[in-house]
């Protein structure tokens, strides 16, 4: 929506075909914030609501992620097939339409992996609500100047990005913004952290056939060993290098390929135990709802303060709350409880 509470939107009711069920929608056009372009939605809400995605950018409403993200996290046979064919998906769009009138959907709640957790994005993304380029400002052609709607930059080569379709990133099916993500978590084991000083490696799915020995004639190869600690209560081993160099050979001939004893080991980079407690402090995002912009946050509407109650027309504003309390530890407070009195009997 944008970065502005405020948001003038226009309503045209059947002006456009939805782009995946081809069937007349009522289209909704905003300025999404004070420097982004003009957006419009571009699906209609059954087929919104069948795959829980936004109108407009297709994204997940709870995570922020693309299709092909959420769904390669979720477990076989929980997702909701979408038949491609016209007559089968008229078909299934006037009984999604039913059950959508009725409160119900075709899907229940799924239990999503920490893989989507951690890729969730838990801030709104404005860059995205960007004006497009102007293609006359390519050419050399423009002659808006400051007056023209688009921005006057020199395009970045975009690879298989500017190849995007809007039915493939529906179906979760050769998107290429999924594709970077998913590349980039696998990759992200292999890649060296910024801190020098970490030179251990975590070595996991160890269990009772693997020994330290076992361990340091796989790894003494690429440097001088340190010290190997293995953890059998957590099924994993650190082996820690006396150079960085040493470490960062080990990871890289040995990712994926190390088998010790007929036991496939995972090999990934050691993270310092300060890290690993703030990862678990900071709490995952809510399931239940989305990150909502702010200027779908109703208490924003009209600058009203959170928290507080916008006052009725003709009332006097409500007294203010003193910003300095009165000291816990005044004469009163120090006083000595009463005795209770003995009773005559």
């Amino acid at each position: 929506m944008g970065d502005n509470p405020y948001v003038r939107m226009t309503k045209a009711e059947y002006d456009k075909e939805c782009k995946v069920c081809t069937r007349p929608f009522t289209v909704f056009r905003w300025r999404a914030g004070t420097k982004g372009r003009f957006k419009k939605t571009e699906i209609c809400q059954t087929c919104a609501k069948l795959k829980n995605v936004c109108q407009t950018c297709l994204l997940d409403l709870a995570f922020n992620l693309p299709v092909q993200v959420r769904d390669s996290a979720l477990p076989d046979g929980t997702l909701a097939e979408i038949p491609l064919s016209d007559a089968n998906r008229e078909y299934f769009s006037r009984i999604a339409d039913k059950q959508v009138s009725q409160g119900m959907l075709p899907y229940g709640r799924a239990q999503y992996s920490p893989l989507v957790q951690r890729l969730a994005r838990n801030q709104p993304y404005y860059e995205r609500n960007r004006a497009h380029i102007c293609s006359f400002f390519v050419k050399g052609s423009c002659n808006r100047g400051a007056a023209c709607p688009f921005r006057h930059e020199k395009p970045e080569e975009q690879g298989d990005l500017a190849n995007q379709n809007i039915k493939d990133r529906y179906y979760g099916v050769n998107d290429p913004v999924a594709k970077k993500l998913l590349k980039r978590v696998q990759n992200k084991d292999v890649l060296a952290p910024d801190d020098t000083d970490i030179k251990t490696i975590y070595v996991g799915n160890c269990d009772k056939r693997i020994t330290e020995q076992d361990l340091k004639d796989h790894f003494y190869y690429f440097g001088e060993i340190k010290s190997i600690k293995l953890v059998p209560a957590q099924h994993c081993a650190f082996v820690e290098f006396t150079t960085r160099d040493a470490c960062e050979a080990a990871v890289q001939k040995l990712f994926n390929r190390l088998i010790v004893n007929g036991v496939f080991l995972k090999i990934a980079w050691a993270k310092p135990q300060q890290l690993i407690n703030e990862q678990l402090s900071s709490s995952p995002p809510s399931q239940s709802g989305g990150n909502f912009y702010p200027s779908m946050d109703p208490e924003r509407m009209g600058s009203i303060p959170q928290g507080e109650v916008a006052p009725l027309p003709g009332t006097a504003p409500p007294p203010t709350q003193p910003k300095w309390a009165a000291p816990a530890n005044t004469e009163k407070d120090n006083q000595p409880p009463p005795q209770p009195q003995p009773q005559l009997q």
